[in-house]
């Protein structure tokens, strides 16, 4: 019976390695792409895996010809207003939904579940003519725009909210706490990994976020819509293009590795995926 147990771990952990390498394949080839050259990236030889000599003229020349300096401060902007926005906004919606009663509260709720329901796209154009009306069009601030309120963090963090004990409440107002008092020192700080979760889940979907960069914004781009640029109408030079997503990589590489614990913890408590 051990060994049947043993041989059924050992085949679920190889059946797990080959699904991780399988993951980490299209991120390898990126990165060797960046180091050859065009006839090289475009070679339909199989075996041509590794560049013959290791370039690094296209990371030089993506440099010189893009400023990254800007489109990395434009990229962090956008995650963290978004992500502040986001938080704020879902975490005060979500408690009033989850623990106030008050008038018209299932339907506002109910329009919430519609928006998550429809494509985003249908409020791309409602959302251009508010930000061309303040004439804030090609700013950073149009680019966290359209994440200053969230439908699905709403509804994470009423989970969360619910979840939670009346108890507290209660207790709370023994205590002389009113409904400001009881959410910001009794009932917010209980949801952190609701709030973790949400914040996961903002910035991943900003840094990804092409569409509503490259229509509001010419100028003050993120990294996805600048190498949304990259690409030619007839022809694509691969080699430059992956030296650029191989840079584009670097913010979200270097998020992950100061926030592992709370990317790990957020994802776990929160049973979402990304």
């Amino acid at each position: 019976m051990e060994k049947k147990k043993k041989a059924a771990a050992i085949s679920i952990h190889v059946v797990l390695i080959l699904v991780s390498i399988t993951m980490l394949v299209p991120f390898i080839w990126m990165a060797l792409t960046a180091f050859k050259t065009s006839t090289e990236a475009t070679s339909v030889n199989p075996f041509v895996i590794f560049p013959a000599v290791w370039q690094t003229d296209n990371f030089k020349t993506v440099i010189e010809n893009m400023d990254f300096l800007q489109l990395y401060i434009n990229t962090i902007l956008l995650i963290v207003g978004r992500v502040a926005a986001a938080v704020l906004t879902a975490t005060m919606a979500a408690y009033a939904f989850a623990r106030l009663e008050f008038k018209g509260k299932n339907f506002m709720f109910s329009l919430v579940l519609f928006q998550m329901m429809v494509p985003g796209q249908i409020f791309i154009i409602p959302q251009y003519l508010m930000v061309s009306k303040m004439g804030l069009l090609d700013t950073v601030f149009a680019l966290i725009f359209p994440g200053l309120v969230t439908a699905f963090g709403t509804f994470l963090l009423r989970q969360a909210y619910l979840g939670l004990p009346k108890d507290l409440e209660e207790a709370a107002r023994l205590d002389g706490c009113n409904i400001g008092q009881t959410f910001l020192y009794i009932m917010a700080p209980l949801t952190r990994s609701g709030m973790v979760a949400l914040g996961i889940f903002t910035a991943v979907f900003a840094y990804k976020d092409l569409m509503w960069p490259m229509i509001c914004n010419k100028t003050v781009m993120p990294l996805s819509a600048a190498l949304a640029k990259m690409q030619g109408q007839y022809t694509n030079n691969y080699p430059q293009l992956m030296a650029a997503s191989l840079l584009a990589c670097v913010p979200m590489i270097v998020i992950y590795l100061i926030f592992q614990k709370q990317f790990i913890e957020g994802i776990a408590t929160s049973g979402g995926k990304l």
